[in-house]
């Protein structure tokens, strides 16, 4: 890998992680719009978005091929399930104030993608991998103490995702980025138009509506707008994903979770007692084990490159 690649490769892949971790931002900025009306809009406006894209670079073969196949076509739906599932309670975890569980949900994924490997594909922990999910289930359980409930939205945003990138593993190199992105979303769709139609007639609706704080035509531009946010994203992360490693990129994945939480915390406000500070610390503890262990089993060939996975 040549230095111009490795710096490239940096670039799109640190910009692809920033955009995520600002996300609440503008999630926080769509405001008095709910989490059902969000996501809703995000899926419609994304298809239109990544449709244009795969008539720009001509992929309307590679898109084709991944809708007639029907094994890939199932584990697409199932993908879009998953990551519906996901979209929903992030927004829903920014529009009430919790950026610090969804912080928590996407430090704790790297570690259940490890569990879900020994449980679905017969991987076998090794031992700092041991480690450092016992680690995290521990933080898991401090937090849980002190807020005196169960940590709910991170472990849902965990779990969604990382099943959502058990299914990916399963479709493997048969579907690019852009493609798997289309077909997902456009599953999505009918749901999506169902649920704006539902929103719209019950009178809760923000899209074109008028005469309260925050609505207007700027506010209807920033819904148009998640569609090219997920979408770029994403093509900043393929672009990235094609010149890095595997160890770089897996670093590179908590940037976003890290500005999550320093947004969380020094931005919307959110209060962080110490029970909290505890089970991040034990979180970032474990993230450092997990991270020397994938160090240490990297591969050492140089032309090791990681396939294009899609994060949210």
């Amino acid at each position: 890998m040549s230095e111009s690649l490795s710096r490239s490769g940096l670039a799109f892949g640190a910009g692809a992680y920033l955009m995520w971790g600002g996300f609440p931002l503008l999630m926080h900025a769509l405001q008095p719009a709910g989490a059902v009306e969000i996501t809703a809009h995000r899926a419609l406006w994304s298809v239109l978005v990544c449709a244009a894209i795969v008539a720009v670079i001509g992929g309307w073969s590679r898109l084709r091929a991944a809708v007639t196949d029907r094994r890939t076509l199932l584990l697409l739906c199932a993908a879009a399930v998953f990551i519906a599932i996901n979209w929903l309670i992030y927004v829903y975890a920014v529009v009430t104030d919790h950026v610090n569980s969804a912080a928590l949900g996407y430090y704790i994924n790297p570690l259940f993608t490890v569990a879900l490997g020994v449980a679905f594909l017969g991987e076998r922990l090794r031992r700092l991998q041991l480690v450092a999910i016992g680690i995290a289930v521990v933080a898991v359980l401090v937090i849980g103490f002190g807020l005196g409930e169960f940590p709910w939205i991170a472990l849902a945003l965990a779990t969604s995702f990382g099943l959502y990138g058990l299914i990916k593993k399963r479709v493997g190199g048969k579907v690019d980025a852009v493609t798997g992105l289309t077909v997902e979303t456009a599953v999505l769709v009918p749901v999506a138009v169902a649920a704006i139609a539902w929103i719209h007639q019950s009178g809760q609706a923000t899209f074109l509506a008028r005469g309260e704080p925050g609505l207007g035509i700027g506010h209807d531009v920033l819904l148009w707008s998640t569609g090219a946010f997920t979408a770029g994203a994403l093509l900043l992360f393929a672009a990235g994903a094609r010149r890095l490693p595997l160890y770089v990129t897996g670093l590179l994945q908590y940037i976003a979770p890290t500005l999550m939480f320093i947004l969380a915390v020094w931005h919307f406000g959110e209060p962080m007692p110490v029970t909290r500070w505890i089970g991040f610390i034990l979180v970032w503890v474990a993230l450092v084990v997990l991270t020397v262990d994938g160090w240490r089993a990297r591969p050492r060939r140089r032309e090791a490159r990681v396939e294009p996975a899609k994060p949210v």
